[in-house]
């Protein structure tokens, strides 16, 4: 059903969730109820209990964003990296609700739907942009997959019985080698996920630069390394190896055959957020993993 509002925020769920269900109940509602116009997909609101003046995409493409000012995100990580996927492809920034467990790309949490609603109908919220990586895989001299990644694009072993043999390279020069079970080259906003599990450390978001984390490696030098946002990555897999597999964002998969090569850069388009509240990051790395901080005086005055 088509609306003639002058505002419309789009609205992407995890269905498959009772909590994101409810949630969006209470959004829609919230938003229509203010004026605001709003869109889903055809094949989430079969799902949800939506009403009638409630728009529909048939289909999931950057296109069904088109005149929407907001994108609105109801899940978990996997979710929000799903909705990242429609924010960069559309240019439309994203605000992600957490319904699941860290969530670091989630701008809010489940009680904080009405704080929602109401930043979004008075537009009291900022954009801000995030890094992406671009991911190129060679073989043999010849671009065989192009990608890119929010958080990391990740290159693993696919058998259990063997690691993976890789080479590293950075802006051209070789760093080391080893065998290992992966290879994480992460942005900032990814330094709190899969490369924050392999040991990596955590960056601010407004850092710019980029990370390369080994996973499991079998060697003595094999620590995360931290480049400019400039550097070109580069991860060789040896060619006398069984085949590797490249993950961008844990969410789009290739076969790595042997003696591929894969270059990471920073990405030419960046992925749009939203933010309700100008809370600085240290807070939120303390909130999300529940650091012990009691006893903490603060600076003298």
């Amino acid at each position: 059903m088509t609306q003639n509002r002058a505002r419309t925020v789009f609205l992407l769920a995890h269905t498959g969730r009772p909590a994101a269900i409810r949630s969006a109940e209470l959004v829609v509602k919230g938003l229509l109820r203010s004026g605001l116009g709003v869109r889903v997909l055809e094949d989430e609101a079969r799902d949800l209990p939506l009403p009638d003046d409630v728009e529909t995409a048939k289909e999931a493409t950057p296109q069904c964003l088109d005149g929407c000012e907001l994108l609105i995100v109801l899940g978990g990580d996997g979710t929000l990296l799903r909705g990242a996927e429609f924010a960069r492809a559309s240019g439309v920034p994203m605000l992600g609700v957490n319904l699941g467990r860290v969530g670091f790309l989630a701008e809010a949490e489940r009680d904080d739907l009405d704080k929602v609603v109401d930043r979004v109908v008075s537009r009291a919220y900022e954009v801000e942009e995030r890094m992406t990586v671009d991911v190129v895989v060679h073989r043999n001299g010849d671009i065989v997959h192009t990608d890119w990644a929010l958080n990391e694009a990740a290159v693993q072993k696919v058998s259990a019985e063997r690691m993976l043999e890789v080479v590293l390279e950075i802006d051209g020069r070789p760093v080391t080698g080893f065998g290992c079970d992966g290879i994480v080259c992460a942005t900032p906003t990814g330094s709190t996920a899969y490369a924050f599990s392999a040991g990596g450390p955590v960056v601010w978001p407004e850092v710019e630069a980029l990370l390369m984390v080994p996973i499991s490696a079998h060697a003595l030098f094999a620590k995360p390394l931290v480049t400019s946002p400039d550097s070109v990555l580069a991860v060789e897999v040896l060619p006398h190896i069984p085949p590797g597999v490249l993950w961008c964002d844990g969410r789009r998969t290739v076969e790595l055959p042997a003696g591929a090569r894969v270059e990471v850069r920073r990405g030419a388009v960046p992925v749009r957020l939203a933010r309700l509240h100008h809370a600085s990051f240290t807070d939120r790395l303390v909130a999300k993993f529940a650091l012990p901080v009691s006893g903490w005086r603060g600076a003298p005055h």
